[in-house]
C-alpha cells in the first residue's frame, strides 16, 4: 500500500478502480474535491492513476487486493483503519462476469465470480456502513446493471448475482432512510470497457450502442450525490428496464438468452 499525507478532505473508496467505470469515477471524485482510496489487483495500473488524482490536488492511497480472496475486504478496512483514514463514500465497482451454458462453466470460475460481485460487496458494505450511520453521513454506491432485471440464460452467475447487488441496495437504502447515509444501485446498459473481453462475450450483440465509461461514471455520481436509489443512465437503459415488467418473464428470459448468445 502507498499512502499520500493525512487528509483535510472527504475520503471516496473505489473497487475495481485500475480500469473501466471505476477508473473514470476516482478521477471524478479526485476533482470534485475528494481524496481517494483506489483498490484493484494491478499495482501499476492503480499508482498511474493515484498520481493523476495527486495533480488535481487530491491525496491518494494505493490498496493492492484481489477481492476474490475472502479476506480482502477485512484486510482493506483494517488498513484505513490503523492508518486513520474516515471513508465518506463506499463504491463497490469491481465485478466479473462468465459466459456459456451454467453446466459448462467450470465451479471455480462461478465461486470467484460470486465471491467478487457479492461477497466482497457484501463484506465491505457491511464494514463501513455501521461508521457512516453513527457519523451521520455517508454514501454508498453500488454498481449493479441493467442484467438485475431479469434473468439471464449464458450469463446466468452473472445476471443473478447483479440482482443480488440491486435488491441489497434498494433494501439498505431503506433501511438508512432518516440517518444521512445514501445507498444507491448504480445499473448501466453496456459500457465500453474491458468487461466483456474478460467474461468472453466479446461477440455478444447489445442493444444500441455502447455507452462510455466515462458518460457512465458521470451518470453513477450525480445520481450518487442526488441520493437516488437506483441511477439506470440513457434513455433505451430506462425503457429496458421499465419494458421487462410488462412481459412475461419466460419471454424476457427467452430474449435475453438469444442476446447472450455469441456466434
Amino acid at each position: 500500500m502507498t499512502t499520500a499525507t493525512a487528509h483535510v478532505r472527504p475520503v471516496a473508496l473505489v473497487t475495481g478502480a485500475s480500469s473501466g467505470i471505476g477508473y473514470e469515477i476516482v478521477k471524478i471524485f479526485a476533482r470534485e474535491g475528494y481524496d481517494v482510496v483506489v483498490v484493484a489487483r494491478d499495482v501499476d495500473r492503480l499508482e498511474k492513476l493515484a498520481e493523476e488524482c495527486r495533480s488535481f490536488g487530491a491525496g491518494a492511497t494505493v490498496i493492492a487486493k484481489d477481492l476474490s480472496v475472502l479476506s480482502s475486504a477485512q484486510e482493506i478496512y483494517d488498513t484505513l483503519q490503523s492508518s486513520g483514514i474516515q471513508v465518506d463514500v463506499l463504491v463497490n465497482n469491481a465485478g466479473l462476469g462468465t459466459h456459456g451454458s451454467f453446466i459448462s462453466i467450470p465451479m471455480d470460475k462461478d465461486l470467484h465470480l460470486l465471491q467478487v460481485n457479492i461477497v466482497a460487496l457484501t463484506q465491505l458494505t457491511k464494514l463501513f456502513l455501521p461508521g457512516m450511520v453513527a457519523r451521520g453521513r455517508g454514501r454508498i454506491l453500488n454498481v449493479a446493471s441493467l442484467a438485475a432485471f431479469q434473468a439471464g440464460p449464458l450469463m446466468a452467475t452473472y445476471f443473478a448475482s447483479k440482482a443480488y447487488v440491486l435488491y441489497l441496495s434498494e433494501a439498505l437504502a431503506q433501511e438508512v432512510a432518516g440517518t444521512g447515509v445514501t445507498v444507491t444501485a448504480f445499473c448501466p446498459g453496456p459500457v465500453r470497457t474491458e468487461f466483456r473481453a474478460r467474461a468472453g462475450s466479446e461477440g455478444k450483440p447489445t442493444v444500441g450502442s455502447p455507452m462510455d465509461a466515462e458518460t457512465a461514471a458521470w451518470a453513477a455520481y450525480r445520481g450518487m450525490m442526488r441520493g437516488k436509489r437506483i441511477v439506470i443512465p440513457g434513455f433505451k437503459g430506462k425503457l429496458s428496464a421499465a419494458v421487462v415488467r410488462f412481459f412475461p418473464r419466460s419471454w424476457v428470459t427467452w430474449a435475453a438468452g438469444k442476446l447472450n448468445k455469441v456466434d
